[in-house]
């Protein structure tokens, strides 16, 4: 099972969770929640993203990820719009049979969302609004993937 969505809501973990320790053959389950953060002063984060584009983006690295790890399930919700720090912006969900392809398939698809999925972020701190440039530690972390690890 592969859930992707891509919305302004809030994430509902309980639910989010209760559809992933639902799928058939689940022994473990891996998660990562992403929250925004107030780093130097930033008091609102806004993401933007090509609709159509980004789900598609993020789909098929949770095919990816189900094939590799042999999933049971797979989720990607993933917040777009206005955000304040402490809100959460991402979360992903894994369950496989065995905790190590879980702990690896969620590592494999935060890393790579990051770099593979088109989103736009901008900051605002004092006023002021600018876009948040890629980071190499970003990249670093996705080519790892890439690279057969």
């Amino acid at each position: 099972m592969i859930r992707v969505v891509v919305h302004p809501a809030p994430i509902a973990i309980d639910a989010e969770l209760a559809r992933v320790e639902a799928a058939p053959g689940a022994g473990a389950i891996a998660t990562f929640t992403g929250l925004v953060r107030a780093d130097d002063g930033v008091g609102t984060l806004e993401l933007e993203h090509y609709p159509g584009a980004t789900e598609a983006a993020l789909t098929r690295l949770a095919e990816a990820a189900t094939a590799r790890w042999s999933l049971g399930a797979a989720t990607i919700v993933h917040r777009v719009g206005p955000m304040a720090p402490g809100e959460r912006i991402v979360f992903v969900a894994t369950a496989a049979p065995h905790r190590a392809a879980a702990l690896e398939a969620c590592t494999f698809l935060i890393d790579r969302l990051k770099t593979d999925a088109p989103f736009w972020k901008r900051e605002t701190r004092d006023g002021e609004s600018r876009w948040v440039e890629a980071r190499d530690t970003d990249d670093a972390a996705a080519a790892r993937w890439r690279d057969g690890a």
